[in-house]
């Protein structure tokens, strides 16, 4: 939702728009990180998951993903944008992105539960939790 069919970032007040929209539904799940409308989605969340994940872990996953899929535009139309700037942005986000995250998630979250997954087998563990309590 962040991107055009051309791939080009859509203006703040577009993606906010549809940000609005999209967590007016009555159920929905969202993807992503953008801090800029994350109060959006929070003031309506019921759960919120925070992958609150060590940098090694996050580039080891771009790495596998890179492999995967050769680089270039995935099947599902997403394209395996991948620079230095991504990977510093990946390895300093703990110490810069998360602190803003959590301050995000103190203020907007109201009663949504949170979660905040610091490992992969955590989420695992979190997701198995999650698909038994919701049937």
């Amino acid at each position: 939702m962040y991107y055009d069919d051309e791939w080009n970032k859509l203006p703040q007040d577009e993606f906010a728009a549809i940000q609005e929209d999209l967590a007016a539904a009555e159920s929905w799940v969202i993807d992503g990180n953008y801090a800029g409308t994350l109060p959006i989605r929070l003031r309506r969340a019921t759960h919120v998951v925070f992958l609150d994940l060590p940098a090694v872990t996050c580039l080891w996953g771009i790495t596998q993903r890179r492999w995967r899929y050769r680089g270039g535009q995935h099947s599902d139309g997403v394209y395996d944008t991948i620079n230095w700037g991504f990977i510093k942005y990946v390895w300093g986000y703990r110490k810069e992105m998360a602190p803003r995250v959590r301050a995000l998630l103190d203020e907007h979250a109201g009663d949504a539960e949170v979660f905040i997954v610091r490992s992969r087998r955590e989420a695992k563990r979190l997701t198995a939790e999650l698909e038994r309590t919701t049937r």
